[in-house]
């Protein structure tokens, strides 16, 4: 596995359903799994690296819906939430293409060679191995904007400790803003 060490101070930030009562709670990604972990796996918390990634992955949520990110009302549609992690966080590479080629993903990744979307089923294991040798996440290449592979997320295990909220955008301040 390749590994790098995130950029302490970086602000993250966390997509939510604005009737979350703790939009940093990792349990209820431990419950159902995401990409990165498996259901009843290790609890997560899913971050966007910069609010392009954010915007990108409120388009994805709402695909194959008949709602519009224009549709949502501003002040009841996904709240960006701006977060701190504690200092010292080692994670997985799951963005270069030579720290995808040391966990068997494909440099197109999140695509696969194929131009197939690659499943969660087979990033959960990355994930889960990840955590089993003391990683504090996974940072990854965004499945929700293919063409650029520029934007990334994290997948931050938090294993106790917290991540901070330092504020909290209604989605019509943050996503029609200029950031």
């Amino acid at each position: 596995m390749r590994t790098e060490d995130l950029p302490d101070g970086h602000v993250w930030l966390r997509l939510a359903d604005p009737g979350w009562t703790n939009p940093l709670d990792a349990r209820p990604a431990a419950a159902r799994g995401g990409r990165w972990n498996p259901p009843d796996g290790a609890p997560t918390l899913y971050l966007n690296d910069t609010v392009a990634t954010a915007r990108a992955n409120v388009r994805r949520f709402l695909a194959g819906t008949p709602v519009e990110p224009e549709d949502l009302h501003p002040d009841r549609g996904y709240v960006l939430v701006e977060v701190s992690l504690p200092t010292g966080q080692r994670v997985l590479d799951a963005h270069s293409v030579e720290g995808l080629a040391t966990v068997g993903l494909p440099g197109t990744y999140p695509l696969d060679e194929d131009g197939t979307e690659v499943p969660h089923a087979r990033c959960q294991p990355i994930g889960s191995a990840a955590f089993d040798v003391g990683l504090d996440g996974v940072r990854c290449r965004s499945a929700a904007d293919t063409e650029s592979h520029q934007p990334r997320e994290l997948a931050w295990f938090p294993r106790g400790r917290r991540a901070r909220k330092r504020r909290a955008r209604s989605f019509g301040d943050w996503y029609f803003g200029a950031d």
